[in-house]
């Protein structure tokens, strides 16, 4: 039985043709200190390992030349634009702020990197632990090109770094989420879409980059309904999926491949039941694996709530109208029973971002306020607000339920210096509290549970929404710069003291990122195991990988790993375990669960062979092309054919020819049926848009 694909959309195919020799001097790609390392580090060989390309869509000669077409019919409107865009940059916008100058953001390990292919890595300590065995990716920043005007740390490119580890062996790969924006701006050359955090700078600057974005979508150099997210600040994996997460758009599917590379599948819509955006930190439910999750925007309603089951089919929307102004409402929290959001005094103004401010800015008058909603709402009528002064918060660490459902206990960090989230993060200072809301009376309680400057922080995946103790937190110095991870018990703030048991410093020059709890064992207590994160000496310029052992007071590293070339400072990261890895399917025809493959008895089904030998659509197929050769050289024989007359294949009946079989099978005499081209679903699951831009659905 072929089993039924997975519907992927895609936005419409992007142009492979080279861009305009005349584009290319309008601007030039980042230039870093590195270049992507391809050598194998010694010991124990100094070979060259072998090494894929960046996976790309497929498309014609035909659709390659009629993209060419259109992207040479509006060079001279781009070059003229990219003119005016100068103007603006040299001539209209005032002085930079240090928050939105790239020349203070883009310095030392801030500074962007090239993408790195699959590349082998070196352990310098002890030996990753079994349970390692998987994918550890971090997300971050990472601008194509140099930015010709105000920059800001939120606004760069999504790259993800993953350290692939097989049976202890680790594998480096960075690649870009070919996103749209990504994708379009690749192609031209230069930058077509407006930076969110940093397109705002003055009333003229921004009305003049307003009407230059408007020409350029006139002119057909970009189009904003297929998404201008970055994917540059999370990962999440559900519904056997893995998304590379930015809250101004919609997720873009990825996957990490089995010799470590990292290739975007697409933007993902969830068969048009996602519209817009969603929130980059979407909570999954460890014991049913639902995943909750919700938008935010500067317009009524202001917050919409929504939810997926364990296979990722969505709930309907549950729009908030008792959010009654914009907030940046970055994270959340969720319980048993309940969503937990926090109303906080960051919000959105669009006649400040139209007068050239900040598109996010602090409101002194403003009380937060945490509102508590059932998570299986099909509306907001049970929805609660509880006020609670001083409280900001842009991350949650976890919630659970206490007193039999009476109360809701919330633990996150709570940013002291709100008004300094975008422009002066350094002066940021956040301290963990533990709150506590009684339901019925309405009263909250807050108890501290560290003084020190800590944010970031993540607990073992298995406890969420569920009561836990331990919590490991990175430590700002300052922030965006993290020192160091400590360990908290939470369930000592009842004591009134640090709640510190565990701590590990970097080191001098040394600085790292969040921090993932990766567990040694399903079922195990909850702090046995270990922590990963990327570390970056700035006075060496290395970066390694460590693993750090959480039940160890000081956090002992048990296993470091020498990286190729160093990565730059990011924001959130995931750990996908091996299984997970084989659970993340594409559509039939691309993409076979090793389950399959063994059933099969064939690789040959696996989507990095896909097409024929010798005349494959990626790399990295030089042994399995010599055995299809070799199967295809005996068959000819076994059957006295001339070789020269005839073609044989010996790849399975599998993928989209089982797919058209079984399809063409259910048909009845007379039927209607629809060809597609490539662009429109020519994988027979992928019919995306027609060209007059509504969107469809075939499967």
């Amino acid at each position: 039985m072929v089993p039924k694909p997975v519907i992927v959309t895609r936005p419409p195919p992007p142009v492979y043709s080279p861009p305009n020799p005349l584009l290319k001097t309008a601007v030039s790609t980042v230039k870093t200190e590195e270049k992507p390392q391809t050598t194998t580090l010694p010991p124990p060989s100094t070979t060259t390992p072998k090494t894929n390309p960046v996976p790309s869509i497929k498309t014609t000669p035909q659709q390659r030349l009629e993209l060419k077409r259109k992207t040479n019919s509006w060079a001279p409107a781009a070059l003229m634009l990219n003119a005016l865009d100068n103007i603006i940059n040299n001539f209209i916008d005032p002085p930079l702020k240090p928050s939105l100058d790239p020349r203070h953001v883009l310095s030392q390990n801030f500074a962007p990197v090239d993408e790195l292919p699959p590349t082998e890595c070196q352990v310098v300590q002890g030996a990753l632990p079994p349970c390692l065995d998987g994918a550890y990716i971090r997300n971050g920043p990472n601008p194509q090109f140099l930015p010709r005007g105000p920059y800001h740390l939120f606004d760069g490119d999504g790259m993800l770094h993953a350290l692939r580890i097989s049976q202890g062996k680790p594998t480096l790969c960075s690649r870009y989420v070919k996103t749209y924006k990504y994708t379009m701006e690749n192609d031209a050359g230069f930058p077509l879409i407006p930076n969110v955090f940093s397109g705002f700078n003055s009333l003229v600057a921004s009305a003049a980059r307003g009407s230059l974005s408007a020409a350029r979508i006139v002119t057909g150099q970009f189009n904003p309904s297929n998404g201008i997210g970055l994917a540059n600040t999370s990962l999440a994996f559900f519904g056997n999926r893995l998304f590379a997460l930015g809250e101004s758009d919609l997720p873009y599917a990825v996957n990490v491949t089995s010799n470590g590379d990292v290739e975007t599948i697409g933007r993902y819509d969830f068969n048009g039941k996602l519209t817009f955006s969603m929130t980059a930190h979407p909570k999954i439910d460890p014991d049913t694996g639902e995943c909750f999750a919700f938008r935010y925007g500067p317009v009524p309603p202001f917050l919409t709530y929504f939810r997926f089951d364990r296979n990722g089919n969505k709930y309907d929307d549950v729009p908030i109208f008792s959010m009654t102004s914009p907030s940046f409402l970055h994270d959340f929290a969720i319980t048993k029973n309940y969503a937990v959001f926090c109303d906080i005094q960051l919000g959105m103004n669009p006649l400040d971002m139209i007068a050239g401010g900040s598109p996010v800015g602090s409101v002194a008058s403003k009380v937060p306020r945490i509102g508590i909603l059932p998570r299986d709402a099909k509306d907001e009528s049970k929805m609660k607000w509880f006020d609670v002064p001083g409280f900001n918060i842009v991350h949650a660490i976890n919630a659970w339920e206490e007193d039999g459902g009476r109360t809701v206990v919330l633990v996150a960090p709570n940013v002291l210096s709100v008004e300094h989230a975008l422009e002066r993060m350094e002066l940021i200072h956040a301290m963990v509290e533990k709150v506590k809301i009684d339901l019925e009376t309405g009263i909250v309680t807050r108890q501290p549970v560290s003084a020190r400057n800590l944010d970031f922080a993540v607990i073992n995946p298995a406890f969420v929404g569920k009561k836990n103790r331990f919590v490991y937190a990175a430590v700002g110095d300052p922030m965006p710069k993290i020192s160091g991870v400590v360990k908290l018990d939470v369930s000592k703030a009842n004591e009134r003291r640090d709640c510190t048991v565990g701590c590990r410093m970097f080191g001098e020059g040394c600085y790292g990122g969040e921090p993932f709890f990766v567990a040694k064992e399903e079922g195990g207590e909850e702090d046995d195991g270990y922590l990963v994160t990327y570390v970056h000496d700035e006075r060496k310029r290395e970066s390694t990988f460590l693993v750090m052992d959480t039940k160890s007071p000081e956090l002992d590293v048990v296993a470091e790993v020498k990286l190729p070339r160093r990565v730059p400072y990011g924001f959130h990261g995931l750990f996908v375990k091996e299984s997970d890895l084989r659970k993340t399917l594409i559509a039939s025809e691309n993409f076979t669960s090793f389950a399959v493959i063994e059933a099969l008895g064939s690789a040959l089904t696996n989507k990095y062979s896909e097409g024929m030998p010798d005349n494959r659509y990626y790399g990295g197929n030089e042994f399995i092309d010599q055995i299809e050769n070799l199967c295809r050289s005996r068959a000819l024989e076994a059957f006295h054919l001339d070789p020269s007359w005839w073609g044989i294949s010996v790849q399975p009946h599998s993928g989209s020819p089982a797919n058209f079989d079984a399809y063409t099978a259910l048909l009845q005499p007379h039927d209607r049926i629809m060809g597609l081209d490539l662009p429109s679903g020519g994988h027979l699951t992928h019919g995306y848009y027609t060209f007059g831009g509504k969107k469809i659905s075939l499967g």
